[in-house]
């Protein structure tokens, strides 16, 4: 009974340790973004370095890089029972390949680089510790919560997030708690270091009736396929290029000029950087139709050449503005049905439909009926999306797809 206490309390204190850590890692990488979008915002000519700055970090990750390339992946690979270990030297390299796509207007999120950055410092703690098999990856999912956690403000989804899109790799009931805590442990040393969160309302949410499910069950399988087109044109186009262009440097310097002759044909610099003002800009009043168009496009096109970042805050720009724009053709509140959006597409697009669901409430609050909106709108995205995620390494539905077949 004294070796099981010992054992939990080590295990609890190492996963508040994993918190600390991805929180301050999370703090740095949120205010140095910070920094970059404002750079490049402010200095539009920065544009014109992206190719140059792709492949840049693309020379890096071939050079230093090794099994770190493969990002987001290889802490499910691991999680699953891979042998190939999380290097260090992956938070470093991402963080500086998020800053370098941001700044020069690439369209990426941050999830990615706060949650490679999470899962490599917690494989670090494992190792110095010599921990076994399964704690290792206990720890790698404390890692991974507390880095989506903190970089989002939303500390109970980086929970659920973290143990449920690695459902079938060690999840355990001892696991349950450490994941929790460390969650929260990052969120909270990201705020003690001065770094604050944009949070949104959906507005008034209106009783439940007959048209208004049925208006928001119909949204919510467009929100399903819009999942499937991001995830859909981000794998095809990583494929193409690679094999068109098997050189990475080039790839991405190739990528960086077709993203600079895009916002010419675009006519607009709204869908580069992380595309918080369109975000905002959705729960305000009814966005453009093609909005949510290009922003698919913009991402998948700087992801599929090579270039660094997440997929997370794109996503919600694409549920947001897809929303905003449904919102006026079915006669819905705006900031209602891009509220959902954001949470929904996030469901479809990364198979996490309790996570997402969790972000919502965490995000907008427990108003009215809007729990149950967000509930109909996750369920329904996530089933119409397929089964691809963002994530191609996950396991969930490939797995029970084979049980079925």
């Amino acid at each position: 009974m004294a070796n099981i206490m010992k054992s939990s309390l080590i295990r609890l204190g190492l996963a508040v340790i994993a918190g600390i850590c991805t929180g301050s890692a999370s703090a740095l990488f949120l205010t140095s973004l910070e920094w970059a979008t404002e750079t490049s915002i402010t200095h539009a000519w920065l544009l014109w370095l992206l190719p140059v700055g792709g492949a840049l970090v693309s020379w890096l990750y071939l050079k230093y890089g090794k099994d770190a390339a493969k990002g987001n992946n290889l802490l499910l690979d691991r999680i699953y029972g891979g042998e190939a270990a999380v290097p260090l030297r992956m938070a470093p390299l991402v963080l500086f390949g998020t800053i370098v796509t941001h700044l020069f207007g690439g369209s990426a999120g941050r999830e990615g680089t706060a949650v490679q950055m999470g899962g490599s410092l917690a494989e670090q703690i494992s190792k110095q510790f010599k921990l076994s098999s399964a704690e290792r990856k206990i720890l790698l999912l404390c890692g991974i919560s507390s880095g989506f956690g903190s970089v989002f403000g939303t500390p109970a989804a980086g929970a659920m997030f973290a143990l449920e899109v690695a459902a079938l790799g060690a999840i355990s009931l001892e696991s349950i708690l450490p994941v929790i805590l460390a969650s929260y442990a990052g969120h909270y040393t990201t705020l003690a270091w001065g770094v604050h969160h944009l949070h949104y309302s959906m507005g008034t949410v209106p009783p439940p009736s007959f048209m208004l499910l049925l208006k928001l069950a119909l949204a919510a399988v467009l929100f399903g396929l819009a999942a499937l087109l991001f995830v859909t044109l981000t794998h095809r186009l990583k494929a193409w290029f690679t094999k068109r262009l098997p050189n990475p440097m080039v790839k991405s310097f190739v990528g960086g000029l077709i993203i600079i002759a895009l916002v010419y044909i675009a006519g607009s610099r709204d869908y580069l950087g992380l595309g918080l003002p369109l975000l905002q800009h959705s729960f305000q009043e009814a966005a453009a139709p093609l909005d949510f168009l290009w922003k698919t496009v913009f991402t998948s096109l700087t992801l599929g050449t090579g270039f660094q970042g997440g997929e997370v805050t794109p996503l919600f720009v694409i549920g947001s503005t897809l929303g905003s724009a449904l919102a006026k053709l079915l006669a819905v509140s705006v900031p209602l049905l891009a509220g959902i959006g954001l949470v929904s597409i996030f469901s479809g697009a990364t198979n996490t439909p309790l996570a997402s669901y969790i972000l919502g409430i965490e995000l907008f609050g427990l108003h009215g009926y809007g729990w149950l909106y967000m509930l109909i709108g996750c369920a329904i995205a996530y089933l119409c999306s397929g089964a691809p995620g963002i994530y191609s390494a996950q396991r969930s539905r490939r797995y029970f797809k084979e049980l079925w077949d």
